[in-house]
């Protein structure tokens, strides 16, 4: 970093010395070595009071390719490494980040604007998925089959693909590269990660912290790479030296990035936006409904994929239920995310805020009403100009800008009668991520769960949208981008499939009972 200004009253010029934050200057880094870059400056500001944290110069074409020829190298060796050696350097990773978890949960709250609590439950889930990630190292399965000629055996195995490209959103800036890499890892590829240009401090954080582990363990330089700056995405997207892709970010850019690499027949995962619905049941608790509601629409002042957007609420018990919300919101204090008695704090930069009055624009055009209120707050505290009040409209769910996602706390609220409705209702936007329905009644919960019910990678029952866990493969369908991270079964996106056929016998049957002589 060239420049560095901190905010003293919320202790962060020493959570940036604890991190080593201080006195470098990269925007790239091979693991071990950090670069130093000539690429155009990036400023860090912190939306919670709108200082400038640090300078970062980004990576240049020459500089990525750097990068790109160390991970090449490394990949090499680190493949050769038994999975599960591999498994305990990635242990000792999520022993590293305990260590720092206070610090860097800080760093994440002041640079991306979420709560102190997000913030340190980010880092959890980093240490959660190297957790995950060691127990992984020993269950890389392949599958045995039988053959259908004599002294034949088949089996499938997992091979390493090489060198897997991260690209990840300013909304988590350091869990969902640890999604990615923990699992790519363990499966024996090397990582190439694209940060979000609003939050680069965040991912030099992560490389200093794991510095340590890499050396004590003589991993090779280039297993894990970073490379900070706009023009790298694009870098990443189109070489081929990079088989697969793990993309969060808008549908927009996605759609870019699915068509860049399948050109080359590379492999992607995307991870892109959400519309999230819970539905209502007359047959609800009213009291758990809040408490998922009110996090779902608020958490992360609505800048989470998983964010509740809306509310299909049966017409028995719609009027009640906006009075608990009404209420609820009235509670809400809006102020400095590393302040715990505060529950919303605020949008990335003044770009979201934009978004997020036009999106209020639009759905009144449309005809929607106005249930809470929103607007931009001003005055100490203030003073960033990103701070936002949480607003509930209500709309009817075929608004043009009701299936939009739009990145701030605005929750739609609509009526429904019957329960298929409120499936359709919730099932008829572009988008397919998170789903929610609230019900004591045990058939609504099973038709909510069954082919006819939620079209999303994610339902729950009497939880909110947001909060997955990193047990279960994380992502969505439509225009969420169909891909998965984390846990279950997700490991294989990381690696190729290898069917292998080994005959011990003294002749050569052919398949499919073939007879070729010679």
């Amino acid at each position: 970093m060239s420049e560095l200004l901190t905010a003293k009253s919320f202790g962060i010029e020493n959570i940036l010395k604890d991190l080593g934050l201080q006195g470098s200057n990269y925007g790239a880094s091979t693991g071990l070595e950090h670069i130093t870059t000539k690429g155009k400056k990036i400023d860090s500001f912190s939306p919670v009071d709108g200082q400038l944290i640090g300078s970062v110069n980004a990576a240049t074409a020459g500089d990525y390719q750097t990068i790109i020829q160390t991970a090449e190298n490394a990949f090499k060796t680190w493949r050769l490494i038994p999975a599960p050696k591999r498994g305990e350097i990635i242990r000792q990773i999520g022993e590293q980040f305990r260590k720092y978890k206070e610090p860097l949960g800080k760093l994440v709250s002041y640079e991306m604007g979420k709560s102190l609590q997000e913030g340190l439950g980010e880092v959890q889930e980093m240490i959660d998925i190297c957790d995950f990630a060691v127990g992984l190292s020993r269950q890389l399965y392949g599958l045995t089959m039988h053959s259908e000629r004599p002294m034949h055996r088949m089996y499938e195995q997992w091979h390493p693909l090489g060198i897997v490209g991260i690209i990840s959103a300013f909304n988590f800036p350091v869990a969902v590269w640890s999604w990615n890499a923990a699992l790519a890892w363990v499966c024996g590829d090397v990582c190439v990660w694209k940060p979000s240009s609003k939050t680069p401090l965040c991912a030099i954080a992560c490389q200093n912290i794991i510095g340590d582990v890499l050396k004590r363990n003589n991993v090779p330089e280039g297993v894990s790479c970073l490379v900070i700056g706009n023009e790298a995405g694009d870098l990443i997207n189109n070489d081929k030296r990079i088989p697969l892709v793990s993309f969060t970010g808008s549908t927009r850019i996605g759609r870019h990035v699915s068509k860049t690499v399948a050109e080359r027949f590379g492999k992607t995962i995307l991870e892109l936006g959400g519309n999230n619905a819970i539905i209502v049941s007359e047959h609800a608790d009213l009291g758990m409904v809040l408490v998922g509601a009110v996090f779902g629409a608020v958490g992360t002042a609505g800048q989470r994929c998983t964010s509740t957007r809306r509310l299909i609420v049966h017409e028995s018990v719609y009027e009640k239920t906006i009075r608990v919300l009404q209420k609820a919101y009235e509670q809400l204090h809006i102020g400095n995310p590393l302040d715990p008695n505060n529950h919303v704090g605020p949008l990335i930069d003044k770009n979201a805020t934009k978004d997020y009055l036009n999106a209020i624009e639009k759905a009144k055009q449309e005809g929607a009403k106005i249930i809470v209120e929103g607007g931009i707050l001003s005055g100490e505290g203030y003073e960033s100009g990103c701070y936002v009040k949480p607003c509930i409209i209500e709309a009817k769910n075929e608004y043009h800008i009701v299936q939009e996602e739009t990145f701030a706390p605005i929750l739609y609220v609509m009526k429904y009668s019957t329960v298929e409705e409120a499936i359709a209702m919730q099932n008829a936007v572009p988008q397919g991520l998170s789903s929610s329905i609230f019900t004591n009644n045990m058939r609504e919960m099973e038709l909510f769960l069954s082919h006819a019910g939620s079209d999303c990678g994610i339902a729950n029952i009497n939880i909110g949208t947001s909060g997955a866990e990193i047990g279960g493969a994380f992502g969505g369908e439509k225009e969420t981008g169909g891909g998965r991270e984390s846990g279950s079964d997700a490991w294989k996106g990381y690696m190729r499939r290898q069917t292998n056929t080994i005959n011990y016998g003294s002749s050569l049957p052919l398949a499919q009972g073939i007879n070729f002589t010679i």
